[in-house]
């Protein structure tokens, strides 16, 4: 692909719920613009886009993949977005680079959680967006009761621009309402024919160009008057208003079409190439300074290069390799830039252009395209490299947290090294995993957004490193402590020829402030010597790994050493520890020992119509609610509340089926507090017999 300038340069992503059609759309695009030979399909697993074994044998995208195509002068970058939940990360990855997004949507079932997800991206990421409503090669499809909920939803500012011309329960073309013009597509080659509109489709026609013109009439007081007075507003006029409402995010147009017959495919390019933005549009990227100021840094074609790298992919055969967008300046091969995140020089000795996994090597990429390489050795994603003398971030992409947590078991001894190197790189091309070695549980866990998420990282794990492995429910890190009170001795005495062993001890056993534990002495008249203080708090330390109810830690204990004796032949520090030891095993039962477990803050975002739900389900957790606020997003409620962790192994999934995966939550850990008495007696059972 020859080297373009930034003018003439779209980037461009693909949002939408699961099964919308994205994929397809852009095996449309590709086709039509010859870049591929064959119009592949997701159900024949022969798309561009979903190259990944996984994303063939599951028919559906898993991470986002990368289509660039020149159309009539213009290098289109587009991104192929995943619709599910699990993999938004993946999604965030590209809205941050985007410059304008097209959210696609299913012309049979409407709004779905995903379109209203979409925008919401679109929108905090502040690009335009334009909106296809797809599959009107299905006679179920229906376009003004999909557009009405679009305009309902989202506002005036969206415009139809491309409607479908129903003739009974079929469609015959599809009406441009600038030109009031009707294309009929060829399924086979994508092109149209035009043709007037059949007079009898007339007055649903003008229904739809009025909806238009009260759109575009909004971006400026001279056409608002034209509307408003009657006047007739010229095809230029539209058009130009078409093109500056969509670079200004003022208007949102609505395309439609069937991707798999190649329908609307030819205009909605079009209008991409004729009027979303071009990176330069938004003058200035967001970013910080090395001391967290922030700051607006101006995008200057000419200027310094400097790069962010918005995705990482862990090849088993190239490495890794870094995704980028130049945002400053061009890059050329060979050029060497500074990691502004961690101050290492990184060198590019390759860079590529990707469409699909199909590599391809370029020269020079300018201000604004997409590139990869491979082989930066200390750089991730989020990182910002530069050739400026400054120390200077550009704004990260804030990825949502993991919280749904299983532990991993090898399926093979000795599989352990393997699995952490595996994950290892996994984490580098997924920010939103999480993967610890449990001290507490002896585990080790993986955090993904879902249970999907953790499926395909299992299979990965298995395809990529040669390694299986098995997902449990992971243990909950529960600890002990004693609400009373005891006061005992512990002595040991061994004599076996020789010298022997021989410690005693008095301690008195009481709940200590401190987490760990608070050890006194008050021994007079050296019944215990001095030297050996130290041997007692270490056998007592010692013991508190493992607490006398069910053997989880012991926290919070205090223990005061006042009596005591010794032998001055026979006594030493590992007779005082056993002491200590007997005396701790002996004192705490008679000290009202208790089970904790962790107790967490959670803060779910929900729309209000649900808090009733929400409300409902957290008692069932044993949850406390501890009151509502009002969210930022409008319609939107935040639920607070107090919840034990062994309760919330589910939350994920349940929250999503009781809000349609409109609500989101954040937990922490916040403190410990007792377990009931049923629920204690049943995890010490549990924990007794797997001991035995």
């Amino acid at each position: 692909m020859e080297k373009v300038s930034t003018k003439n340069l779209r980037n461009v992503v693909l949002l939408g719920h699961g099964g919308s059609g994205k994929t397809s759309l852009a095996e449309a695009m590709l086709y039509l613009t010859k870049n591929t030979d064959r119009l592949g399909s997701v159900t024949a697993g022969n798309t561009v886009c979903d190259y990944d074994p996984e994303e063939i044998r599951r028919g559906f995208s898993l991470s986002a993949s990368l289509a660039p195509f020149n159309w009539n002068g213009v290098k289109i970058n587009l991104m192929d977005t995943p619709g599910y939940f699990d993999f938004e990360g993946e999604v965030r990855q590209c809205t941050r680079v985007a410059d304008a997004a097209v959210i696609v949507v299913d012309g049979k079932t409407g709004i779905q959680v995903g379109t209203e997800l979409a925008w919401d991206l679109a929108t905090e990421a502040k690009i335009p967006k334009a909106f296809f409503i797809n599959r009107f090669d299905d006679n179920e499809a229906r376009f003004k009761k999909v557009y009405d909920a679009l305009r309902e939803k989202f506002g005036v500012a969206v415009c139809p621009v491309q409607i479908p011309v129903i003739d009974g329960s079929e469609v015959v073309g599809f009406a441009n309402l600038i030109d009031r013009v009707m294309y009929m597509f060829d399924s086979k080659s994508g092109g149209y024919t035009c043709l007037d509109i059949p007079e009898k489709h007339n007055d649903y026609i003008e229904e739809f160009r009025g909806m238009l013109l009260e759109s575009i009439a909004q971006t400026s007081d001279e056409l608002m008057e034209k509307f408003f007075g009657e006047e007739e507003i010229t095809r230029d006029e539209a058009v130009e208003a078409l093109h500056e409402g969509i670079i200004h995010g003022e208007i949102v147009p609505v395309f439609c079409g069937a991707a798999v017959k190649m329908w609307g495919i030819k205009t909605l390019l079009d209008t991409i190439a004729d009027s979303f933005p071009r990176p330069t549009a938004r003058k200035f990227e967001h970013g910080f300074k090395d001391d967290g100021t922030a700051i607006e840094i101006p995008i200057e074609p000419e200027g310094e290069t400097s790069i962010f790298v918005f995705k990482t992919v862990a090849d088993p055969f190239v490495g890794k390799m870094s995704f980028f967008k130049v945002m400053n300046g061009e890059l050329a091969k060979d050029a060497t830039l500074r990691n502004t995140t961690n101050g290492q020089i990184e060198k590019f000795g390759r860079l590529y252009l990707m469409r699909g996994k199909k590599q391809t090597d370029v020269d020079v990429l300018c201000c604004g395209d997409i590139g990869v390489t491979a082989k930066l050795v200390n750089t991730n994603t989020n990182d910002t490299l530069t050739a400026k003398a400054e120390d200077f971030r550009y704004a990260p992409i804030v990825f949502p947290s993991a919280y749904m947590t299983m532990a991993i078991v090898p399926k093979a001894k000795g599989d352990e090294d393997k699995i952490s190197q595996g994950i290892g790189r996994l984490l580098e091309e997924d920010p939103t995993l999480k993967y610890e070695n449990n001290p507490e549980t002896k585990q080790l866990t993986v955090s993904g957004l879902g249970d999907m998420h953790l499926d395909v990282l299992t299979a990965k794990l298995k395809a990529r490193f040669g390694t299986s492995v098995d997902l449990t429910e992971p243990k909950i890190a529960y600890r002990e402590t004693i609400k009373g009170k005891s006061d005992v001795e512990g002595k040991h005495k061994k004599q076996s020829g020789g010298s022997g062993q021989y410690g005693h001890v008095k301690i008195r056993f009481s709940h200590g402030e401190d987490e760990g534990l608070t050890f006194t002495e008050s021994v007079f008249g050296g019944s215990v010597p001095k030297q050996y203080f130290p041997a007692v708090e270490k056998g007592l330390q010692e013991c508190m790994e493992h607490g006398v109810l069910a053997g989880y830690p012991m926290v919070n204990l205090a223990a005061e050493l006042y009596d005591g004796s010794y032998h001055e032949v026979d006594s030493n520090e590992i007779s005082f520890k056993l002491a200590a030891r007997l005396a701790y095993n002996a004192g705490l039962p008679l000290a009202k020992p208790v089970l904790l477990e962790p107790i967490g803050s959670l803060r779910v975002v929900i729309p209000s119509d649900y808090v009733g739900d929400v409300y409902g389900d957290l008692p069932k957790r044993r949850g406390r609610i501890m009151g509502t606020e009002t969210a930022e997003k409008n319609g939107y409620t935040v639920v607070l509340a107090e919840v034990p962790k062994a309760e919330m192994a589910d939350y994920v999934i349940s929250l999503r089926a009781m809000t349609q995966g409109r609500g989101r939550f954040d937990y922490e850990v916040v403190r410990y507090e007792e377990v009931p008495g049923p629920i204690a007696q049943k995890i010490i059972d549990e924990a007794k017999k797997n001991a035995e």
